[in-house]
C-alpha cells in the first residue's frame, strides 16, 4: 500500500513539474512584441479616420511622416498635441505628414477630444490594436519620424516640446 501511495504521488508531482516547467517554457518562448528599430522600414499599415477616409503609411512615401501612438486618457498626449497641430500647419506644404493613432478607443471618445482640441492632422483609430502591436507600442505617448524613403529615423517616447517637435518636423522634412 505504501509502494503504489508513494508511486501515485510520484507521478502527480512529476506531472505538477512538468506542467510548471511547459509554462515558463512558453513564456520565455513565446513570441516577445519587436519595436521597430531605427533605420528600418517602417511598417505598413491601413487605418480609418474620423472622416471615413483611409490612410495608409506607404502612401505617404515621398513624404516625411510624423506618427504618433496616443490615448484620450493620457495626459502627455493631450499636452503634446497643440504643439503638433501648430508645426503640422507649418509643415504640411513642406512635404510633411502627421498621422496621430489611438490605441483603440471608441470612435465617440476620439471624436469628442479631437474636436474639443480643435486638431486638423488627420487622427485614424487602431480599433483591433494591431498596428501597436506590430510597433510595440507601451507606454504612451511615442512618435515615430519617419523620412520620405519610409524609413524610421527615431522614436520617441514621452511628451514633447513644441521646440522638440519642430526639429523633429524639420528632420524629416524632403
Amino acid at each position: 500500500m505504501k509502494k503504489r501511495r508513494f508511486w501515485i504521488r510520484t507521478v502527480i508531482l512529476s506531472l505538477l513539474v512538468s506542467a510548471v516547467g511547459f509554462s515558463l517554457y512558453a513564456n520565455f518562448k513565446k513570441d516577445k512584441v519587436q519595436k521597430v528599430e531605427v533605420g528600418e522600414i517602417a511598417p505598413d499599415f491601413t487605418l480609418v479616420d474620423l472622416n471615413g477616409e483611409k490612410h495608409q503609411l506607404s502612401d505617404y512615401r515621398g513624404q516625411g511622416v510624423f506618427l504618433n501612438f496616443w490615448g484620450t486618457f493620457c495626459k502627455p498626449c493631450e499636452e503634446e498635441f497643440p504643439y503638433i497641430d501648430n508645426q503640422y500647419k507649418h509643415f504640411k506644404d513642406k512635404g510633411v505628414q502627421v498621422l496621430a493613432v489611438n490605441v483603440g478607443e471608441t470612435e465617440f471618445a476620439v471624436k469628442k477630444f479631437v474636436e474639443r482640441l480643435e486638431l486638423t492632422f488627420p487622427v485614424v483609430i487602431d480599433k483591433t490594436g494591431e498596428v501597436q502591436t506590430t510597433y510595440g507600442i507601451n507606454p504612451l505617448p511615442i512618435s515615430f519620424l519617419i523620412d520620405k524613403n519610409g524609413k524610421v529615423l527615431k522614436a520617441h517616447t514621452g511628451q514633447l516640446t513644441e521646440e522638440v517637435i519642430q526639429e523633429y518636423m524639420k528632420q524629416i522634412q524632403p
